[in-house]
């Protein structure tokens, strides 16, 4: 039986990768993948050739997940191993993934995580805010109603138990997002976590009425939010 390997990858600068994942990466039979061209990106970088590379690797993202299931189990009971990586980060955190683990644990398979890199927990230390306990919501619902709806829970559950608060959000619904965070929360202090790791990240930590001045104008990239209450 083979080992299925969760493979930590840089979420943008990547220097951040282990020495750890370069080796399970080296030798592992087959990789299964997120996004085949940002893998190519990543493997080419840590010095493999696409003709090492190329017939171990094959794609597994949200709308494939469930029917890959079956391929990945019989490359593991032949006796052969297999990473899982995502297209940045670590898998499985709002990413494609946990249906595998889920179901390779029920065959008997050891599954194994190669810990690195994970925007929730970069943006977490350098926000400010307690890290003793945190709440990651991933992202939020896309509908302003379910939006609403989750915030309302959330402030009555962050009376049982204070938090940091952490999820992502599109740069197309950041406004909407902080005016809806102000409305149920008041003119609290937010962390604006932007392209950690890459060459414009920006880490910015001010009242919401603040932020929605600076970002009146649109902004761009991959954005981790966080807030506390404490």
């Amino acid at each position: 039986m083979g080992n299925l390997y969760i493979v930590a990858t840089p979420i943008g600068n990547l220097q951040d990768i282990t020495l750890r994942a370069i080796s399970t990466l080296e030798n592992v039979d087959f990789i299964a993948c997120e996004d085949t061209r940002s893998a190519f990106t990543l493997l080419t970088s840590i010095g493999l050739t696409k003709e090492e590379f190329k017939d171990k690797l094959f794609s597994l993202y949200e709308e494939n997940e469930t029917s890959r299931i079956d391929h990945v189990l019989n490359i593991l009971q032949n006796g052969q191993n297999v990473a899982l990586i995502s297209e940045s980060g670590t898998p499985l955190i709002s990413d494609p993934g946990f249906k595998l683990v889920r179901e390779v644990l029920k065959g008997g398979v050891r599954v194994e995580s190669i810990p690195g890199p994970s925007s929730v927990i970069s943006s977490l230390v350098s926000s400010g805010f307690p890290t003793d306990k945190f709440l990651f919501l991933g992202f939020l619902p896309k509908k302003s109603g379910h939006r609403k709806n989750l915030l309302q829970s959330l402030k009555t559950s962050l009376k049982l138990i204070e938090s940091t608060v952490i999820f992502f959000e599109s740069p197309f619904r950041i406004l909407k997002t902080l005016i809806e965070l102000k409305e149920e929360f008041g003119d609290i202090e937010v962390v604006i976590a932007r392209e950690l790791t890459k060459i414009h990240e920006e880490v910015k930590k001010d009242k919401i009425s603040s932020l929605l001045e600076f970002y009146k104008k649109g902004v761009k990239g991959e954005i981790v939010i966080l807030f506390s209450l404490k």
